[in-house]
């Protein structure tokens, strides 16, 4: 039996005889074995961005929304805060109107809220503080809209007039004290207000008087728990659908019912069902150009068997078993894919942290990557020159030291 050290130095030699055939070989599974590790690692990234950003709206949320109007009222409000489980809820409204700072007019998004809203949706701020139940004339501004929209940045002790047109058309001005300046914010993939940088929040009782109408568009909900929010976030569909009288074996209808509700929970499912199907999608490509570099392998490999034919013939005469032929080739196989495994592993962990970076995704890098990397290039070593190896193997020594 031929020793391993032995093997390797004969596979090595062979390989540095062919320098630049065994580097392009090297390279197809390079690139393959880098985008196995990219797109694993941009999966990665991408499901932590979906967590995070849920994440980001709030902390253990639920919210029952419609499209129609005229639906949700004090009574609804207090059916939900009155449901077991619920630490606060506050109802949300937006409507559009006008902000005029310094005879400066902008038409904005206003949305109306009460003081539970800022810690259900995990809000900061950047200036002052956000609104209170106790308040009536008074603003939020987001981050944009306070200090580049005007021609002077508005400070949280300044004072706006907010306009809205009622439905008869007549135009209600009254004036409000800036509370408090959000904190700059993104866009985000669920519920809430995406970004609020261009958003002003008022008391939802203050805009309802100013619009003349007493309903609200949505409620936003804290539960006490994320491990029972599945439960509550339940039991606030059912008696909302009990109000409406709306059967209960028809709660799992959704056209039956005039509303929505929906939990962090089913948005993380959501979320991350849609990252593992971008992530699969992302590792299929991957395998294809993987399966690419390994067909270049087996290709060099059986050059390399007919070029080295009357070498096999040799071997065999001065005693070298079928075994040693096969182990001497399926090893030179197996270095030339693991080392292209060990750089494209290096490449693939660099080129995701650039990615990710260009991208604005969390750096998320699952170090498994890198044994998996190695692994994979190993199998892929062994899978791509099995067959040569075998047919080298198989070489009668006569034919072989005939061989032209």
């Amino acid at each position: 039996m031929i020793q391993f050290v032995q093997a390797a130095q004969i596979a090595s030699g062979s390989i540095r005889s062919a320098k630049l055939r065994s580097a392009l070989t090297t390279l197809g599974i390079v690139i393959g074995v880098a985008a196995v590790i990219i797109n694993a690692s941009l999966g990665a990234s991408f499901n932590q961005f979906f967590t995070d950003e849920v994440s980001s709206v709030g902390s253990n949320f639920i919210i029952a929304y419609s499209d129609q109007p005229n639906l949700f009222y004090d009574s609804e409000l207090e059916i939900i805060k009155n449901t077991p489980g619920i630490l606060g809820v506050s109802p949300r409204k937006m409507v559009s109107g006008e902000i005029n700072y310094l005879s400066d007019v902008k038409s904005v998004s206003i949305v109306g809220v009460n003081g539970d809203f800022q810690e259900i949706q995990g809000i900061k701020m950047e200036e002052g503080s956000f609104l209170t139940d106790k308040d009536i004339y008074s603003a939020v501004l987001g981050y944009d809209l306070a200090k580049e929209e005007f021609g002077r940045s508005i400070s949280h002790r300044s004072s706006v007039d907010i306009a809205f047109r009622q439905e008869d058309g007549t135009l209600v001005i009254k004036k409000f004290k800036v509370k408090g300046i959000l904190e700059d914010s993104k866009e985000t993939i669920v519920g809430g207000d995406g970004s609020t940088d261009m958003i002003v929040y008022i008391p939802i009782s203050t805009m309802n008087e100013m619009t003349g109408e007493q309903d609200y568009g949505a409620f936003f909900a804290m539960a006490e728990s994320s491990e029972n929010i599945g439960n509550i976030s339940k039991d606030v569909d059912k008696r909302l659908a009990r109000s409406f009288g709306i059967a209960e074996r028809d709660l799992n209808n959704e056209d039956s019912k005039p509303y929505t509700v929906f939990d962090q929970a089913d948005v993380l499912e959501e979320t991350g069902a849609l990252g593992k199907a971008l992530s699969t999608f992302l590792l299929v490509l991957a395998l294809i150009s993987l399966f690419v570099g390994s067909i270049g392998i087996m290709n060099i490999m059986l050059v390399t068997v007919t070029e080295r034919t009357r070498e096999i013939g040799i071997m065999k005469s001065v005693g070298y078993s079928s075994s040693n032929i096969l182990s001497l080739f399926l090893l030179e196989s197996i270095m030339v894919s693991s080392l292209g495994g060990l750089l494209g592993t290096a490449i693939g962990g660099f080129g995701a942290y650039i990615l990710e970076e260009a991208l604005k995704l969390p750096p998320v890098f699952p170090f498994k990557l890198i044994e998996i990397g190695i692994l994979i290039s190993v199998l892929v070593g062994v899978g791509a020159g099995l067959y040569p190896a075998r047919k080298a193997a198989n070489m009668n020594p006569v034919d072989a030291l005939r061989y032209e």
